[in-house]
């Protein structure tokens, strides 16, 4: 079908995909936070706990620092909180002995604040390392010993059904924006089909009337990567294992890193590699591949296109190891395999696609400019440290956790974990899988794109 035929059909989608957005997408909470206005002669760290029960858990805390620039000076400290509403709260100020000033508290929910009256601090029932708290019109002062100085607030009922009214008004907001948002991606994403269905639609029917031709390269290329070494192919294997045990000697055992979110360390960080190295590798070989089979490049009856595909299968080969090694890890560890585990498959054809895309641009503009290949290296290096392999996007501050959610990569990783051992499913988390396929979209269709230009002065270059 021509784009002029194709276009009434894209009218229609738009529209149709505009209706199910607006009518079944699920609400975005607006997050809560809470400001105190804090001045101490110390530095310290504050910390606050939430729970309705009165049983404290540092998975349910937020803490921020008063720095000694501060000291002396007032400070709004900021803990975010949620989008629940919490009836107690624990107020932890540091270790050491202080003279400590609170002249402001309150919650803020987007741009909505709701005052607590500060006679909530000075009225604590449960105070523990405290010396005396007294309470002005202004402000209470409150003397901290030394040891682990706290106090315990309760929530009013009126205060925290106004609370809950504020987080429905702004989520109802922020809906509206997310799903005008995810309207206007989905828009883009149709017409940007539209522009190069051409380009995509005749590369997929070339890698599907080649199928059986690509497999057997693929296996080729794995099988001929290491002849001439004595342990052949097993060192496909080998380097990834010693990648592992380094990072884990220094992080788990050098560092000593504690459990995350109390899953063991060590599965944490093999559920995170296992994706990325199938990315970099496969990235890293799909770039050289037009450089790599530039004999096959150079006949004129050969499909070029099927080339990135090859070296992608044949990293392909070492991932499914691997996964199956981080399935084993996560068993010993006394995690067992439910239903959530065949998502793993999804997330494989996630960063088969993803890879995809980027390779079909980065081999065609390797031929003119080779220093791309150092340029992707670099990448890898950085974006290894960028997405939460080795650390949690936990620590990152709440606001600046979207711009690490921007990351495909990101996507993959977090999915590998929700198949392997937290169990949820991918379409619980509807505006991350939105956005991953909707750059992973933009970026496959880019990159053939790209590839279809480019390709007709390959052998001319090489």
């Amino acid at each position: 079908m021509s784009k002029k035929k194709w276009l009434p059909v894209v009218i229609v989608l738009m529209v149709l995909s505009n209706w199910l957005i607006f009518r079944f997408m699920p609400p975005v909470q607006s997050p809560l936070y809470l400001q105190v206005t804090v001045e101490s002669d110390v530095s310290d760290e504050y910390q606050l706990f939430y729970s309705n029960d009165g049983v404290w858990s540092m998975d349910m805390s937020a803490t921020a620092g008063y720095e000694a620039e501060d000291a002396g000076s007032p400070k709004e400290l900021e803990f975010y909180i949620g989008t629940e509403v919490y009836s107690k709260f624990r107020f932890d100020m540091g270790a050491k002995a202080a003279d400590i000033t609170v002249s402001n508290a309150k919650f803020c929910v987007g741009d909505e604040e709701l005052q607590i009256p500060l006679e909530a601090f000075a009225d604590s029932s449960e105070q523990t390392d405290l010396g005396s708290v007294e309470a002005s019109q202004d402000a209470v002062s409150i003397e901290a010993k030394d040891g682990d100085p706290r106090m315990t607030l309760s929530l009013e009922d009126g205060i925290a059904e106004e609370l809950e009214s504020l987080i429905i008004e702004g989520s109802s907001v922020l809906a509206a924006v997310c799903r005008a948002l995810a309207c206007a991606a989905v828009d883009i994403f149709l017409l940007g089909f539209l522009m190069v269905s051409s380009h995509v639609k005749t590369l997929l029917k070339e890698l599907y009337q080649n199928r059986r031709l690509i497999g057997k390269l693929a296996y080729n290329d794995f099988k001929t990567k290491y002849v001439g070494s004595y342990l052949g192919i097993l060192w496909a294997f080998v380097q990834p294992l010693i990648t592992v045990l380094v990072y884990y000697c220094v992080f788990g055992i050098g560092l000593k890193s504690a459990p995350v979110n109390n899953v063991p360390f060590l599965l944490y960080l093999v559920s995170g590699l296992v994706p990325w190295f199938f990315f970099s590798d496969a990235l890293s070989g799909g770039t050289n591949a037009m450089i790599e089979y530039q004999y096959l490049v150079k006949k004129i009856v050969f499909k070029i296109s099927m080339l990135p595909v090859v070296k992608l299968i044949s990293a392909l080969f070492v991932h499914v190891f691997f996964a199956l090694v981080a399935v084993v890890i996560a068993v010993l560890y006394g995690y067992t395999p439910g239903l959530h585990l065949i998502q793993i498959f999804y997330y494989m054809f996630c960063n088969f696609v993803l890879t995809l895309g980027l390779v079909y641009a980065t081999c065609s503009i390797v031929i003119f400019f080779r220093d791309t290949t150092q340029i992707i290296n670099i990448v890898l290096q950085v974006g290894i440290w960028l997405t939460p392999i080795m650390w949690t996007l936990s620590i990152v501050p709440e606001k600046l956790q979207f711009l690490f959610k921007l990351i495909p990569m990101y996507y993959i990783v977090d999915g590998y974990r929700d198949a392997i051992y937290n169990g949820r499913w991918f379409w619980e988390k509807p505006y991350e899988t939105i956005l991953f396929w909707f750059i992973t979209a933009a970026v496959f269709g880019i990159g053939t794109m790209v590839f279809k230009r480019l390709k007709v002065h390959f052998a001319d270059v090489l």
